[in-house]
């Protein structure tokens, strides 16, 4: 695996791959066991948009693999200031073994990977969120047993996270629904892909969209980079919050996973929240364990 730039790049046996190396590392990390897998590497990480998750996952885990892990903001680098990313990419691809970038143009994670000779990894676009969803993946796979065969129901604006998760469990085998106000629906031809390989519903019926759900998902109504629509946003998305009737007509074993940070009360009830709070703080760690895979597959020999 060279990069990881989005989902939809990966096939299931891929993703599969990724998964189970994660589950290693996690167990390996939680008894102690040492593995130096990138002993030497260097993981440049350049953020234009800053992240708590994100930057300590990623630091952590070169550490635990034995390597090292670079902080570079936009601001500190020439490529905030008009430098092409062309160049920064000819640059950092002769001091570096990697390169993880948070942003917000996926064109500008694409070009990284163009014109650079090092492995790219999207922490983070507008457009989606593919090591996010591999946690994602991880998490229901260790709750339920198995990916295929559950029906994993989107609740909010169909933004970058939809757009992985839709992937992803089209992918592997899930049933997904997702419920979003009209006009804030996830990429079109996502959707379209959706459901030529799998089955797949996109409604502004948040009821229709969670009935008989395995895993229910949400994340905030205002993204990064979308404060001054906050306000508007809540009165649009109103109705679209995971709660005690949302949870009624789910599963009676339904999981409940936020990519966090949650805003209670908005997207998702405290009630609720603190219910599932240990399938969603499972599901940050895990982070930790299947970016660690992702950089062992695309730096590792």
């Amino acid at each position: 695996m060279k990069h990881l730039l989005k989902l939809m790049d990966l096939s299931k046996k891929e993703i599969n791959e990724i998964l189970n190396l994660a589950d290693q590392l996690k167990f390996e990390k939680k008894n102690g066991i040492e593995h130096h897998l990138l002993k030497g590497k260097t993981l440049g990480m350049i953020f234009s948009k800053s992240s708590t998750r994100t930057r300590v996952s990623f630091e952590v885990g070169m550490y635990d693999l034995g390597g090292s892990a670079l902080f570079l903001s936009s601001r500190d680098l020439q490529i905030g200031r008009g430098e092409p990313v062309e160049d920064t990419a000819r640059v950092l691809s002769r001091y570096l073994d990697g390169i993880m970038i948070r942003t917000f143009a996926q064109k500008e994670v694409e070009d990284l990977a163009t014109y650079g000779s090092i492995p790219i990894i999207n922490g983070l676009t507008d457009y989606c969120h593919p090591c996010q969803v591999l946690a994602d993946l991880m998490t229901i796979r260790e709750r339920k047993g198995a990916l295929s065969g559950n029906k994993l129901c989107y609740i909010g604006d169909g933004n970058n996270m939809t757009n992985s998760l839709i992937v992803g469990g089209i992918k592997t085998g899930m049933e997904v629904s997702v419920a979003c106000p009209n006009g804030y629906e996830p990429d079109a031809e996502i959707m379209a892909w959706a459901k030529k390989n799998g089955k797949f519903t996109c409604t502004s019926d948040v009821k229709e969209a969670a009935k008989d759900a395995d895993v229910l998902y949400t994340d905030v109504w205002a993204s990064m980079g979308q404060e001054s629509e906050a306000e508007e946003r809540k009165k649009i998305f109103a109705g679209y919050q995971i709660n005690a009737d949302v949870m009624s007509v789910a599963k009676k074993d339904a999981m409940v996973l936020h990519c966090l940070p949650a805003h209670r009360e908005e997207e998702i009830t405290a009630e609720v929240f603190e219910a599932h709070a240990d399938e969603i703080f499972e599901e940050a760690e895990n982070r930790l364990h299947a970016q660690k895979a992702v950089l062992v597959k695309c730096l590792g020999k």
